[in-house]
């Protein structure tokens, strides 16, 4: 499992792009026939990729959580990137269709991922963040999630947001999930860009073509920095830094929180004309 400490604004003020790359930017999480899991200090969160092939992938223990099971203390969303997949827990199986999503409660136990067809495999999304209560798993199909129309054309920013583990939706400890796709011809997200001092963020960019990439802006509002992002990599928001971007074509992004609370719209604008 791979690590990501904590990092405040002073500390990278004057950091090199690499540096902030190895601090914020998750790649290779989506590896065939194998489970790769990241590790960021700011609330303890876990993010992963799963990838299953001819056999099933099993959910690790990784050492670094002193735990005798990954859910022994922890909840987890799950949306499947990729082509039809199962996901058998607690000796019940749930299949998982393309950009389905499932949530599974504390103490769950013997997580395995499985693809449908190996030749067109599931691709499943994982984060967890840790839980004080036990909520029971619920499935969730895509086309059954919330959906909020937001953007408009004049901003290029039309896009449709997807609700899927939230207060309103399947109840978590402190995990908030869905996604964002955005319209043809539209390609920034979340404009103006915000902050939420209250909890943090992780977004994973995907069905974004090959040779396109996404600008994605970090930094603290004052003195935004630039990551490009490519399919399937995650950027990791801490409390202080703002986050939106701007692509070269479509894509969809996974947005996911854990913190303090679960409003959604307990955030803190960064207007445009502050922005540095």
């Amino acid at each position: 499992m791979h690590w990501h400490h904590a990092v405040g604004r002073e500390q990278c003020a004057h950091w090199s792009n690499q540096e902030w790359r190895q601090a914020f930017v998750v790649s290779d999480l989506f590896r065939p026939g194998q489970i790769s899991l990241a590790h960021w200090e700011t609330d303890r969160t876990v993010l992963g990729g799963v990838v299953p092939l001819g056999e099933a992938c099993r959910l690790p223990a990784p050492p670094e959580l002193r735990a005798g099971s990954f859910m022994e203390r922890r909840e987890l969303g799950v949306i499947n990137i990729g082509q039809a997949g199962t996901v058998a827990f607690d000796r019940r199986t749930c299949p998982l269709g393309p950009l389905d999503g499932l949530y599974l409660g504390r103490g769950t136990r013997d997580i395995t991922f499985a693809s449908v067809d190996p030749a067109q495999p599931a691709q499943f999304y994982l984060l967890s963040y840790p839980a004080h209560a036990s909520h029971p798993a619920q499935l969730l199909r895509h086309q059954e999630a919330e959906r909020t129309e937001l953007g408009t054309p004049e901003r290029a920013n039309c896009r449709t947001l997807h609700k899927y583990i939230h207060p309103g939706g399947i109840a978590s400890c402190q995990l908030v999930m869905g996604l964002t796709m955005l319209k043809r011809g539209s390609l920034w997200n979340t404009l103006p860009p915000h902050t939420h001092l209250r909890r943090s963020e992780v977004y994973l960019y995907f069905d974004l073509p090959a040779a396109e990439v996404v600008f994605h802006l970090a930094g603290s509002p004052e003195a935004t920095r630039s990551l490009v992002l490519r399919d399937r990599q995650a950027v990791l928001s801490p409390p202080w830094s703002v986050h939106c971007g701007v692509g070269t074509f479509n894509y969809m992004f996974i947005w996911g929180m854990g913190g303090e609370n679960q409003e959604f719209a307990d955030m803190d604008p960064a207007p445009l004309a502050h922005l540095g």
